[in-house]
């Protein structure tokens, strides 16, 4: 099995990502640290970090990348009738250390967390950057459900949700998709598929075409600061509000 490539700490540099391993599948490289400027540089080259509190930083590179374009949700007729519903608020970036920490908490089934306090700390620093961002969906003036995720140029990378109310992860996923397309953003990675997001239209894409995609993506100029959630789920047949489009 070909020997895993060690990151060094005093340099940016990341093997390609074609190199990743067989067994675990994936996995590309180990080591480095989670300074923003290597974050940044990871996602620009389809690259994300993803480990259990204890070892060392692990950065993956799937040979399938889960992915969907804006457009492209698949809204079932109940969550359609939820979001005609209008007893929630859509924001983004308002609450983005509570949603990263309710990603972070239990879930049925579940054992223990990936994102540790020092990926909490190093997210919560890009987001300070302007780097990531959070959808948060509130329902009675609480906070409901919501995700979070890193935007290099015009490509939005997904990294966790969660819901405390059914439907909650769901609204704000929606939400964002339809924020995503008003500012012309072709693609959101998802990461890894699973039947939560295969049900929302999400599928793969293998990995060389993803990387050919992305490298282009990430060039463009994204969306001016603040993010604000300007798409509004339309109410009848009309089309969405829509806010000034980003540059």
């Amino acid at each position: 099995m070909r020997p895993l490539p060690w990151l060094d700490p005093a340099r940016l540099d990341f093997p390609p990502g074609a190199r990743a391993l067989d067994e675990p599948p994936g996995l590309l490289a180990a080591g480095g640290d989670l300074r923003p400027e290597r974050l940044e540089r990871a996602y620009a080259l389809g690259i994300f970090p993803w480990y259990e509190d204890g070892s060392p930083i692990l950065w993956w590179c799937p040979a399938e990348r889960a992915v969907i374009e804006p457009s492209g949700v698949r809204i079932s007729r109940s969550l359609r009738k939820r979001l005609r519903r209008k007893d929630y608020a859509v924001t983004m970036d308002r609450s983005f250390d509570a949603v990263i920490r309710a990603c972070a908490g239990p879930r049925a089934g579940a054992h223990g967390t990936w994102i540790t306090g020092e990926m909490i700390d190093a997210y919560l620093a890009l987001h300070a950057r302007g780097s990531a961002h959070s959808v948060e969906v509130w329902m009675n003036g609480e906070l409901a459900g919501g995700l979070y995720g890193v935007c290099i140029g015009r490509c939005f990378f997904g990294e966790s949700m969660f819901t405390h109310r059914t439907d909650a992860s769901k609204i704000a996923f929606v939400h964002l998709l339809g924020q995503l397309a008003l500012w012309n953003f072709p693609l959101v990675d998802c990461q890894v598929t699973n039947p939560h997001l295969d049900r929302l239209g999400v599928g793969a894409m293998a990995r060389d075409a993803f990387l050919a995609r992305i490298a282009h993506l990430v060039t463009l100029p994204g969306p001016t600061n603040p993010w604000q959630m300007g798409y509004v789920w339309p109410t009848g047949t009309g089309e969405a509000r829509s806010p000034e489009r980003g540059r």
